[in-house]
C-alpha cells in the first residue's frame, strides 16, 4: 500500500546551481548528498513538510538521467511514494496491471529500497516505490 508521497525527483543539468536555486527557493540548504554508482546519478534531498526533493543529475552518458535529459527539459522526472512492503506492493501492481522497470527492489538513494513503475503504465509518470531499507525484512 502507498502510504506517504516520498520525493518528487527532478532532473538538472547542474546540480551545483540547481542546489543554490532550490536552497534560495526552499529556505533551507539540502540534509544529504549522495552518489549512486548504480544509477550513475548524483543526488542532493531536501526536506518539504513531510515529504522531500531530490535532485538528480547523471555523471555518464549512459545514466538514465543523462538521457531522459537529452530528450526532455530539466524538471520532474519522477514522482516517488513510501510503501511498508515493497515486494508485496510490486506484487499487487504487477496483478494489476502495472508493468515494473525491475523485478526485484534494488538499493537507492536515502537508505532505500526501490523499484519503478513504468511511466507508460502510469499515465506517462515514473513512479518510483521506496522502503526504507531498515523497515525491509531483514534486507
Amino acid at each position: 500500500m502507498l502510504t506517504n508521497l516520498e520525493h518528487l525527483g527532478l532532473a538538472v543539468h547542474d546540480l551545483a546551481a540547481a542546489t543554490a536555486l532550490y536552497t534560495t527557493l526552499l529556505g533551507t540548504p539540502p540534509y544529504k548528498q549522495e552518489h549512486v554508482a548504480s544509477e550513475a546519478v548524483d543526488t542532493v534531498f531536501f526536506r518539504v513538510g513531510g515529504s522531500k526533493i531530490e535532485l538528480l543529475a547523471g555523471t555518464s552518458p549512459e545514466s538514465a538521467i543523462t538521457k531522459f535529459l537529452a530528450r526532455k527539459p530539466e524538471g520532474i522526472h519522477h514522482v516517488a511514494f513510501e510503501v511498508d512492503d515493497i515486494r508485496a506492493e510490486m506484487a499487487r501492481l504487477k496483478e494489476e496491471g502495472f508493468v515494473l522497470l525491475n523485478e526485484e527492489p534494488k538499493p537507492g538513494a536515502d537508505n532505500k529500497l526501490v523499484c519503478f513503475v513504468h511511466p507508460k503504465s502510469a499515465v506517462g509518470v515514473l513512479v518510483e516505490l521506496c522502503q526504507t531499507i531498515d523497515s525491509a525484512d531483514g534486507d
